[in-house]
Order: C-alpha cells, then sequence, then structure tokens
C-alpha cells in the first residue's frame, strides 16, 4: 500500500535494518525496507519523503558488492547513509573508502565539529557505536566533516545543501546514546517529516484498501495458526466479512493440542469461523518408513 509519507531504507544486507525501520516507526513516521536490488521504477512510484541507505557486511569496492542506484540521488530527496550507505554515497560523489587494516566494533567517542542539523541538541562529545571494516579516506570536495571518532575515524559527513548526510556509526543501535535525537534529527529537521503514523492508522488503512482491491470477491484463506497468517485473516474480515473463507488444514506434525487451539482460543479471539480439515493421515502414511529430512519435506511440499 502507499502512504502519503514514507522513509524508504534501502537493505544491504546489514544486521541492523529491521532496527532502522522500528526506530522510525517509533518516532511516528512510516518506514518501509526494500531490498538494494530493488527496480529503480519502483523507488520512484513510492514517491518516498527520506531515503536511508542501511549498513552491510561487504566492502564497497569488493567485487559483486550492492551498489547505489543514481536514481536515488537524482530524487532530489533527503538521504542518509548509514556505514556501508554512506560508504556508498563517498564512492557516488567521487570520495576515496579504504579499508583501515582491521574492523572497528564496538564503543566509540564521537567528536562533533561542525554545526549541522543532524547534531542539534547532541552533546559534543557522545558515545556511538561502531561497526565497520573499511572508513572514509577522503572527503568529495563537496562534502564537509561533521564528526570524528576519538580515533581519528571521520564519523559523520554532510554534502553541501545539508540533504545528504552520511555517519560511519550506527545511530539505531541503543548502544549510541543520543541515537535516537540524531534520527529525529534526520526525519524532522532535515527531511521534514510529520509525526503522522501509528499501528491503528496503519491497520485502518490497510482494511480501506483491501476493502477498495477486493470489492464483493470471495476469499480463501489458509490459516496456519502463526501470527502471520492470523493477522492477514483478520485484516481481510474486517475489510470483507463473511466474503471470507477461513480454513485449517491439520497434517498430523502439529505441536501437542495444536489443533484444540485453532479450533478454540485462536478462532474465538479472532471473531470468525475457520474451518478445521483432518488429513493427518494422507500425510503421515505417505511419509510412513522415511527417514531423510529432505525426503520428508519434498513429500510433504506435493
Amino acid at each position: 500500500m502507499r502512504h502519503k509519507q514514507t522513509v524508504l531504507i534501502i537493505d544491504y544486507g546489514s544486521q541492523y535494518t529491521q532496527l532502522i525501520a522500528r526506530r522510525i516507526r517509533e518516532q511516528s513516521v512510516y518506514s518501509e525496507i526494500l531490498p538494494h536490488s530493488v527496480k529503480t521504477d519502483e523507488i520512484i512510484q513510492r514517491s518516498p519523503t527520506a531515503v536511508v541507505l542501511s549498513g552491510g557486511p561487504d566492502s564497497v569496492y569488493a567485487e559483486g558488492a550492492p551498489v547505489l542506484d543514481s536514481a536515488i540521488m537524482e530524487m532530489g530527496i533527503p538521504v542518509l547513509g548509514i556505514c556501508y550507505g554512506f560508504g556508498l554515497l563517498m564512492t557516488y560523489d567521487g570520495g576515496v573508502v579504504k579499508a583501515n587494516g582491521q574492523r572497528e566494533y564496538g564503543f566509540a567517542e564521537l567528536s562533533v565539529e561542525n554545526g549541522s542539523k543532524l547534531f542539534s541538541g547532541v552533546t559534543d562529545k557522545t558515545q556511538v557505536w561502531m561497526s565497520h571494516g573499511d572508513a572514509v579516506d577522503e572527503l568529495p570536495g563537496n562534502w564537509s566533516v561533521l564528526a570524528r571518532s576519538g580515533n581519528g575515524v571521520l564519523a559523520a559527513a554532510e554534502r553541501d545543501g545539508g540533504l545528504v548526510l552520511g555517519t560511519q556509526f550506527h545511530p539505531e543501535v541503543i548502544h549510541t546514546t543520543e541515537g535516537k535525537q540524531i534520527l529525529s534529527n534526520f526525519l524532522f529537521n532535515v527531511a521534514g517529516c510529520k509525526k503522522d503514523w501509528t499501528p491503528a492508522s496503519f491497520v485502518t488503512s490497510t482494511v480501506e484498501e483491501l476493502r477498495d482491491t477486493l470489492g464483493d470477491k470471495r476469499v480463501l484463506c489458509a490459516v496456519s495458526g502463526g501470527v502471520d497468517s492470523a493477522v492477514m485473516a483478520k485484516l481481510i474480515y474486517e475489510a470483507i466479512g463473511d466474503q471470507l473463507r477461513c480454513i485449517f488444514v491439520d497434517h498430523g506434525l502439529l505441536r501437542k493440542k495444536e489443533p484444540d487451539y485453532i479450533q478454540g482460543r485462536l478462532k474465538e479471539s479472532l471473531g470468525f469461523p475457520i474451518e478445521y480439515h483432518n488429513f493427518s493421515d494422507d500425510f503421515l502414511s505417505r511419509l510412513n518408513g522415511v527417514t531423510d529430512p529432505e525426503e520428508k519435506r519434498s513429500i510433504i511440499g506435493e
């Protein structure tokens, strides 16, 4: 679905990407994650308010390493590059990124050198979390230093105009003590975002979109008992009511009393019928005598 205000997070394989999305949403701004392989048209169609480039395990110079889609830079919107994302911004503008000989992983003291919207309200010396092998060796001519770490690593910089920024550290993790403030500064001081998103508003807009999309169509929905399918079924039911038909298939490989939970507590909490179909004998007879796990998976998949 499309939101009037969206901060896109381009994922380059960071272990913290989901955390970036969470930190942004905690500030009542809608965020969405897209893989670095996403097509240019899809980025443009979303009309993002701002873009965050995540960290990642690669070196920007490694063969086959993910690259920055130039369309992001041509959109004229605020961009924040974090760690690997910072390196991509540097190489895009002609800067030099080099391996510093060893990975820097852990706490570091950040010294803010130049005033910037990104560090508004942040103390001149603050604790941040580093996790990188590459570091910026030479800034592009159209960039300026904002902060350095205690060991001299260039820790943050800003492109002329103040809309494109980068941090070598990770503001999204709790170990960066003023990370929330730094992300808030990017969202509201740089990108001009508004606090207009809540989980409740997401539910309302999703139900409306489902209702418009499905119309008077009937929908068959398989429910496993897990969170994903249960939430999906609930949203669809809120949109189209009795046009939804939910089914649960017992294949004989469930946890003890799980069918009872599906037919009892889950059905009651969701507030609509879930058809129960027991095909355990069919599944188990096909698996009889089979010990190889891969063969079992193949049989179940059929």
